[in-house]
C-alpha cells in the first residue's frame, strides 16, 4: 500500500532531519535490473566530528576499519521519511555503543518500486531486483572506501523481513553457485553477516489463512492467484542448503502483534533451528506489529547484534 497513508509519496527527508541529528540523511537514485529507478535513504553520522580518544572503552583498533551497512527494507506501507528518525536513533546509539575507534556505521533504506519517489509498480518479482539493486550498490562501494572491510546486515520488517531474508538467500546461493535467482543481477561476495526479521511471517499463503480462519469462506483457498508468494520457509531452506557461510540470523517478535500470528515466529524459529542455522528469536514486550525495533528491548537487541559487527 504505497500510497496510505495519503501524500505519503510527496513526504521529504528535510521535513524530519531535525529529529534526526546529527545523523544526517541524503536520497541517492539508482536502477533496478529492468530499468526500474528506485530511491534510497541513506544515513550516517560524521565520525570526524566526534572525539572519543579519552573513552577508555572504546579500543584503538590499528587494523582495518570496518564498516558496518545495514539494508534496511520497510513493510508494506508508507513511505521511508517517516521511519527515519527511529533508523537515526538506531545509528545514534550505535555511535556510542561502538567497540572500536575504526568502525563506522550506515543505513541504506530502500523504497521499493511504487513507493514513496520511486517509479514503477510493486510486485514480488519488481521488489526482489530492487532489493538486490541496492546489494548491489553497497557491494560497488558506493558508500564505503576501498580502505574499509566492509560488512552487510540486511534487516526488514514484516513484508520487509521476507524482503531481506530473500535477498540473503539469493546472494549466498549464488556464491555456491547455486543460483536461485537471474545471474546477471545477483552481486557476487557480498559479506552479509546478519539478517534481521522483524515480526516476520511465515508465508503469504499463512497470512491469508490466518487472516481468513473461516474454512467456510473462499478466500483461504485462493492462494494459486495471489501475485506475491513471499515464503520465508522455503528462504530459510534455501540459505541452510548453501555451502557458503549462513548469516546470524535476529527475529523479532512483537508480545501484542494485531496482525502476524505467534506461531509464524516460532515456526520460523524452530525451522532454523532443525535447519542448523544460527538463529534467536527474541519476544518483545508490549510491543504491536509496527514497533518492536522502537520499544527499547528490541533496540537493545539490534544495537547488541550490530555492534558485535564492527
Amino acid at each position: 500500500m504505497p500510497s496510505l497513508p495519503p501524500f505519503s509519496r510527496s513526504e521529504k527527508i528535510e521535513d524530519y532531519a531535525p529529529e534526526c541529528k546529527p545523523v544526517l540523511w541524503r536520497e541517492d537514485r539508482i536502477e533496478a535490473a529492468d530499468g526500474v529507478e528506485i530511491a534510497l535513504a541513506i544515513g550516517s553520522i560524521a565520525v570526524s566530528g566526534i572525539d572519543d580518544s579519552a573513552d577508555p572503552d572504546i579500543q584503538a583498533d590499528e587494523s582495518l576499519s570496518k564498516h558496518v551497512v545495514i539494508i534496511y527494507f520497510q513493510g508494506n506501507g508508507g513511505s521511508l521519511p517517516p521511519r527515519l528518525p527511529a533508523l537515526a536513533s538506531i545509528l545514534k546509539l550505535l555511535q556510542k555503543a561502538r567497540k572500536s575507534r575504526n568502525s563506522r556505521y550506515t543505513v541504506v533504506a530502500v523504497s521499493y518500486r511504487g513507493f514513496w519517489t520511486s517509479r514503477g509498480r510493486p510486485s514480488e518479482s519488481g521488489i526482489s531486483l530492487d532489493a538486490l539493486a541496492a546489494l548491489r550498490y553497497v557491494s560497488n562501494k558506493r558508500v564505503s572506501s576501498l580502505n574499509e572491510e566492509l560488512r552487510v546486515v540486511l534487516w526488514g520488517q514484516s513484508l520487509g523481513a521476507a524482503v531481506a531474508a530473500s535477498t540473503a538467500a539469493k546472494a549466498i546461493c549464488h556464491d555456491s553457485d547455486k543460483d536461485i535467482g537471474p545471474a546477471s543481477v545477483v552481486p557476487r561476495h557480498v559479506p552479509i553477516s546478519a539478517l534481521v526479521m522483524e515480526t516476520p511471517f511465515t508465508s503469504v499463503r499463512a497470512m491469508l489463512a490466518a487472516i481468513y480462519p473461516q474454512k467456510w469462506l473462499p478466500y483461504r483457498y485462493l492462494h494459486p492467484f495471489l501475485r506475491s508468494h513471499w515464503d520465508n520457509k522455503m528462504v530459510l531452506r534455501q540459505i541452510a542448503s548453501s555451502p557458503s557461510p549462513a548469516p546470524k540470523i535476529l527475529i523479532l517478535q512483537a508480545a501484542d502483534d494485531e496482525l502476524v500470528p505467534d506461531n509464524h515466529a516460532l515456526d520460523l524459529e524452530s525451522l532454523g533451528k532443525d535447519l542448523k542455522l544460527n538463529i534467536q528469536r527474541v519476544t518483545v514486550k508490549s510491543a504491536l506489529h509496527h514497533d518492536a525495533s522502537v520499544k527499547r528491548q528490541g533496540r537493545e537487541q539490534i544495537i547488541n547484534l550490530l555492534r558485535h559487527m564492527g
